[in-house]
């Protein structure tokens, strides 16, 4: 016998196992510059007045939560925010009115417009949040409103026949009011934040916070984002999102410095120093809601309006819906056996046979 027989069919073998070099993935080029080369003005720049024209025809949806105990100042604070009675207060109930027994949700939308530019607003309140003896997953009614925004969104997208815009109903931002105890964080703080983080955009605020001293603000705001980064809970801006090194720069500041902002809320004007300005009237003078030196409401209008609005419907698009919509899919939409994710049923798929054995 041959004993060069066996490593030949050795080599053969070995060459069927060693699978072929895949070749390697095409690099982009990186973009050249050649601003200096050119001959003319082309008028890419005018990209930014095409938005900003279309966004004035049709405005933007912009929809935030408020939640937290009653008697917070939550209304109130959306009202300052938003220069308008865009929520209705507590105040207004009857006396009769009895504290509801679990969470409602209430949503009013508004339409506000200035300098031409028309939003939608829709303010959800959560009456009865944190108000009952046992307050044992209370957080669950708030969460289910949330999803069914996103499943909303979700069979609108999927339809064949969808609207050129489909109307969004999804909850941008919410405030989550802390109660100024001066202490920390209640049970019930921790446990709604740790659940909802997960699915929006949670700002903390703390609701009058001229009821502390500013060295007692200083220590709470400290002692609340303590206990935040102790039990893991990302409150908006989140880190993991900061797109480059200016977002970060930008974030970490807030997130260090302001989070959570200390607020006063007011719509009530009064004559300071020749002035009308909004504030709450003391014995020893007047509060000014957009006075700095007095609370950080204007922080906190800056923040949600002026300079992150935008980017707080788009983490949630591209972030939260964006999670809620794999998950949905991935389950098959969740739907029961025998229906599509249009709602349509869909024929049964005829049974393979089994091959019979001679």
């Amino acid at each position: 016998m041959s004993k060069g027989l066996p490593e030949t069919r050795t080599d053969a073998a070995m060459s069927e196992l060693v699978p072929e070099p895949r070749p390697k993935p095409a690099v982009p080029m990186k973009p050249v510059s050649i601003n200096s080369n050119l001959l003319g003005y082309i008028g890419i720049d005018t990209i930014i007045e095409q938005m900003r024209k279309k966004t004035m025809k049709t405005g933007f949806d912009f929809n935030i939560m408020v939640v937290g105990q009653s008697g917070l100042g939550k209304s109130t604070l959306v009202n300052t925010l938003f220069k308008s009675q865009v929520s209705r207060k507590a105040s207004s109930w009857n006396r009769e009115e009895k504290i509801p027994k679990t969470v409602e949700i209430k949503a009013i939308g508004h339409v506000i417009e200035e300098g031409g530019v028309k939003m939608k607003l829709t303010v959800i309140d959560t009456p009865g949040f944190g108000d009952q003896i046992n307050n044992e997953n209370c957080w669950e009614p708030i969460e289910k409103y949330i999803n069914e925004q996103y499943e909303k969104f979700l069979k609108e997208e999927v339809n064949i026949a969808r609207k050129k815009r489909i109307p969004d109903t999804r909850v941008h931002c919410c405030l989550y009011f802390i109660s100024p105890t001066g202490h920390s964080l209640r049970p019930l703080d921790l446990e709604f934040m740790k659940h909802l983080s997960k699915v929006v955009n949670i700002v903390p605020v703390i609701a009058k916070a001229d009821t502390m001293t500013l060295e007692e603000k200083s220590e709470f705001k400290q002692r609340v984002r303590k206990e935040l980064e102790v039990n893991g809970i990302e409150f908006y801006p989140q880190k993991e999102f900061d797109e480059d090194l200016e977002d970060k720069t930008e974030n970490d500041k807030i997130r260090q410095e302001s989070m959570p902002f200390a607020v006063v809320g007011s719509d009530k004007e009064y004559q300071v120093n020749g002035k009308r300005v909004l504030g709450r009237k003391t014995p020893w003078g007047i509060i000014e809601v957009e006075n700095l030196n007095h609370c950080e409401f204007a922080l906190l209008r800056d923040f949600v309006i002026r300079t992150h609005l935008q980017d707080l419907k788009e983490v949630t698009h591209n972030i939260h819906y964006e999670t809620y919509r794999a998950k949905r899919l991935n389950d098959n939409g969740g739907l029961p056996p025998g229906e599509g994710l249009l709602g349509t049923v869909l024929p049964p798929v005829p049974a393979t046979p089994c091959p019979t054995a001679e």
